[in-house]
């Protein structure tokens, strides 16, 4: 199996809006990519597993996982070499090694190894405050608050820095905001 290789050359800084499924992680980084007018590195998984669901009928497999995260690393690299240097990403590998543990109760010793050395500058954890929609790709609301301590604990566990994002629509973009900019300075 081929290498995923770290990506972390200097002069740029990591955001990633991170948590369980239908709390608002892609309609926040748009209105941060908007805000910064920076890019965009948006769910790879989303488009892969909905390409998949729409072909044969079937979810996310424990072999997507791995294609996920190249997918998702290749369009992070991309928007380095275009030269931003503010990369707002709606998720990230942290994302797929806790979906993978709740879902198959194993990671993919590729996943395992670069979450060693990942670096992220500042998770935005995407609180379960918000409604929960239902999509082709969605499948546990009962499980949000479950799902929801899988992602606040892996955080703290490796000790990422990271600020909790609640309440509505503004009150998410307004700490959002706050959180980047203190980060900026």
């Amino acid at each position: 199996m081929e290498k995923i290789r770290e990506q972390r050359p200097p002069g740029y800084i990591k955001v990633v809006l991170y948590g369980p499924e239908s709390t608002g992680k892609s309609t926040l980084s748009r209105k941060l990519t908007r805000h910064y007018r920076t890019a965009l590195i948006p769910e790879f998984a989303r488009d892969y597993l909905q390409a998949k669901f729409n072909n044969i009928g079937e979810s996310c497999s424990y072999d997507d996982l791995i294609p996920i995260v190249r997918g998702q690393r290749a369009q992070e690299k991309a928007a380095i070499e275009q030269g931003h240097n503010l990369l707002i990403c709606d998720t990230d590998l942290l994302e797929t090694l806790v979906y993978s543990n709740a879902y198959f109760n194993k990671v993919p010793k590729p996943i395992l190894d670069l979450a060693q050395n990942d670096h992220v500058d500042l998770y935005l954890l995407m609180n379960i405050d918000i409604p929960w929609e239902r999509d082709d790709l969605r499948d546990r609301p009962e499980q949000r608050v479950v799902l929801f301590d899988l992602f606040r604990n892996e955080l703290v566990t490796r000790n990422k820095k990271y600020v909790l994002v609640s309440g509505d629509a503004t009150q998410r973009l307004t700490t959002a905001i706050k959180a980047i900019d203190t980060l900026l300075k």
